[in-house]
C-alpha cells in the first residue's frame, strides 16, 4: 500500500511539474475559465498600478501608499519618487509578459500564477521584516492578502 501511495503522489507531483512547465509552449490553456478571466483582470491591474507608478508625480508614494513624503527632505523625496518609478518600470515588465502569455503562450499561465504568488508573499514578508510609516494603508497592502489565495 504505501508504495502505491508513493507511486499516486510521484505522478501528482509530476502532472503539477509538467503544468508549471509544460515540454512545449503552446496556446493551449487546459484550466478553468474563471482562472483565465482573473488572469486577465491581474494582468490590466498590474499594468495599470506600472503606469501609475511610472507617471505619477509622486510615483503613488503619498497619494496612493501614504507615505509622508512631504516630511521628507528635498533629496529623501526624490530617492523614493524615483524607487517607486523602478518599481513601475518592474511591474510593467511583467504586465507585459503577462500580455504575451495571454495572446501567445496560454499554456504559461499557471506559472504565471506561480510567479504572482511568490511576488504577493514577497510583499508580505518584506512589509514584516522592513516596515514603513504611513499614514494609512495602501491598496496593495490589503490587495496582498487578497491576491495570494486567489493566485494559489
Amino acid at each position: 500500500m504505501p508504495k502505491l501511495q508513493a507511486n499516486s503522489k510521484k505522478e501528482a507531483n509530476n502532472r503539477m511539474i509538467e503544468k508549471l512547465f509544460p515540454r512545449q509552449v503552446s496556446n493551449d490553456y487546459r484550466g478553468t475559465a474563471v482562472a483565465t478571466y482573473f488572469f486577465v483582470f491581474m494582468t490590466l491591474v498590474t499594468i495599470a498600478r506600472s503606469l501609475a507608478h511610472i507617471l505619477l508625480p509622486d510615483g503613488g508614494a503619498q497619494s496612493i501608499a501614504t507615505i509622508p513624503l512631504d516630511e521628507f527632505t528635498v533629496n529623501g523625496t526624490a530617492t523614493a519618487v524615483h524607487i517607486f518609478a523602478l518599481w513601475g518600470l518592474s511591474q510593467l515588465l511583467m504586465g507585459l509578459l503577462y500580455l504575451v502569455v495571454l495572446w501567445r503562450y496560454r499554456a504559461l499561465i499557471p506559472l504565471m500564477y506561480l510567479l504572482m504568488v511568490v511576488e504577493y508573499a514577497g510583499r508580505l514578508l518584506l512589509t514584516f521584516a522592513k516596515p514603513i510609516e504611513t499614514h494609512g494603508t495602501a491598496p496593495g497592502a490589503i490587495g496582498n492578502y487578497i491576491i495570494i489565495p486567489l493566485a494559489l
